[in-house]
C-alpha cells in the first residue's frame, strides 16, 4: 500500500516531489523509501513494469526510479514505452541496476534514460541525482506551462482576427518545409514552427475596434496596428527558447526593399528566419479563402509572388526555392492530416466551438 500523500511543504517552500519507485522486490523499494526524505519526496511504488505503465498517468511522478532486471517488462522496455508517449517524453527516468557495463549504460541512454545509478548505490548519491532530476523537471514544467499559455493566447487572437486555427498550423508547416529545403538547422526549424503560431500574438493588445474593423483603417488606426509585431516580440522575449522566434514575430512585416514595418529594415538586415516566414505568410494569404477574399488559383498565386519579388518585396533567392517546391512538388506544402493535436490547438477548438474543457485530469 502507498502511504497517504504528503501535503506539507518542503524546506524550500515547495510541494514535495513525486518519485515513483519501480522494482519487483519490496525490500529494494523500502530501501529507496528510507533514503529519500519524506519531507522532500512523496515516494510511490510499483511492483512491476506493467504496474508502473498502468499507473504512471494517475500518479504523475516528477521522477521515475526504475529497476532494470524485472520479470515481465524489464526496465529498458518500460523506459522505451514511456518515451513512446508524448506526455512522458521529458519525464526524468533514472535506471537502478547492478548492470554496469558500458553496453548496458549505452542501451539505457538509447531507450531514453535520464540517468544511471549502479547498485549497491550510495544514499547521498541517489538523493543528489533524484534532486537534480526534480529540479530539471520543474524547470521544464514551468517552461511548458508558459509556452502553452502563449500558444493558446495566439490561437484566440487568430480567431478574433477572422482567420481559422488551421492558419497557425499551415504557417508552421509551410515555414518548416521551406526551412528544410534551404538546409536550415533544427533550432531554426523549431523557431519557424513556433513562429507560425506566435507571429501575430501582439494583436492581443490591439483594440477590437481596429482589429475587427470591416472597412479600411485610417492612418491613426494603421499606426496602432503596426505596433503588433513589436508588442508580440516583447511578450515572447523573456523566454530563452523563443530567442530565434522573436525575430520572426518582430520582423515578419518588413520587406526586402525597406517599405515594411515596424523598423523599415531592408535586404539582409532583415533576419533570415523572418525573410523565410514572410514568403510562406504571403503565400498562405493568397492561396486560402479569407473573410475578405476568395482563394486564388495556383497560377495566379505564382504570378503575384513573382511580380512582388520583382518589385522588391521579398528575398529573391528564398522565393526561388519556394516557387520550386510550389511548382514541382506542391504536395509537400499541404498540411498533414495528423497535425494540430497540441494542447493549444485543443483549447482553440473548444473556444471557437463553444465547448467546455474538462480540466479534472489536467495539471
Amino acid at each position: 500500500m502507498n502511504p497517504p500523500i504528503q501535503t506539507k511543504l518542503t524546506s524550500s517552500g515547495q510541494a514535495p516531489a513525486r518519485v515513483l519507485v519501480v522494482d519487483d522486490m519490496a525490500t529494494n523499494r523500502a530501501l529507496v523509501r528510507a533514503v529519500l526524505d519524506p519531507m522532500e519526496f512523496q515516494v510511490q511504488e510499483a511492483n512491476s513494469g506493467e504496474d508502473a505503465l498502468a499507473r504512471v498517468g494517475e500518479l504523475q511522478p516528477d521522477v521515475v526510479l526504475l529497476d532494470v532486471l524485472m520479470p515481465g517488462l524489464d526496465g529498458f522496455e518500460v523506459c522505451q514505452a514511456l518515451r513512446d508517449q508524448e506526455e512522458f517524453r521529458l519525464l526524468p527516468v533514472i535506471l537502478l541496476t547492478s548492470l554496469g557495463s558500458p553496453d548496458d549504460v549505452a542501451h539505457g541512454m538509447e531507450v531514453g534514460a535520464t540517468d544511471y545509478v549502479t547498485k549497491p548505490f550510495h544514499a547521498i548519491e541517489l538523493e543528489a541525482r533524484v534532486r537534480a532530476a526534480v529540479e530539471k523537471k520543474r524547470l521544464t514544467d514551468r517552461l511548458d506551462d508558459t509556452e502553452s499559455v502563449l500558444f493558446a493566447l495566439a490561437r484566440v487572437v487568430e480567431a478574433k482576427d477572422g482567420t481559422t486555427g488551421d492558419h497557425c498550423d499551415r504557417l508552421s508547416h509551410l515555414s518548416v518545409v521551406l526551412g528544410e529545403a534551404l538546409g536550415l538547422p533544427f533550432d531554426d526549424l523549431e523557431a519557424l514552427r513556433r513562429g507560425g503560431i506566435l507571429h501575430d500574438i501582439g494583436k492581443v493588445a490591439i483594440p477590437d475596434a481596429i482589429l475587427l474593423k470591416k472597412g479600411p483603417l485610417s492612418e491613426e488606426e494603421w499606426a496602432i496596428m503596426r505596433q503588433h509585431p513589436a508588442i508580440g516580440a516583447y511578450l515572447c522575449s523573456a523566454l530563452r527558447t523563443m530567442r530565434r522566434t522573436v525575430d520572426i514575430i518582430r520582423f515578419h512585416h518588413e520587406k526586402w526593399n525597406g517599405s515594411g514595418y515596424p523598423s523599415r529594415l531592408s535586404g539582409a538586415d532583415i533576419p533570415l528566419l523572418a525573410r523565410v516566414f514572410q514568403i510562406v505568410d504571403v503565400y498562405d494569404a493568397l492561396s486560402t479563402e479569407r473573410p475578405y477574399k476568395k482563394m486564388l488559383p495556383q497560377e495566379e498565386v505564382i504570378r503575384i509572388l513573382r511580380d512582388e519579388t520583382r518589385q522588391g518585396y521579398w528575398d529573391a533567392e528564398i522565393m526561388t526555392v519556394f516557387l520550386g517546391i510550389l511548382e514541382r512538388d506542391p504536395g509537400r506544402l499541404e498540411l498533414p492530416a495528423n497535425s494540430g493535436h497540441d494542447r493549444d490547438a485543443e483549447i482553440f477548438r473548444h473556444i471557437v466551438g463553444g465547448g467546455v474543457l474538462d480540466w479534472r485530469d489536467r495539471r
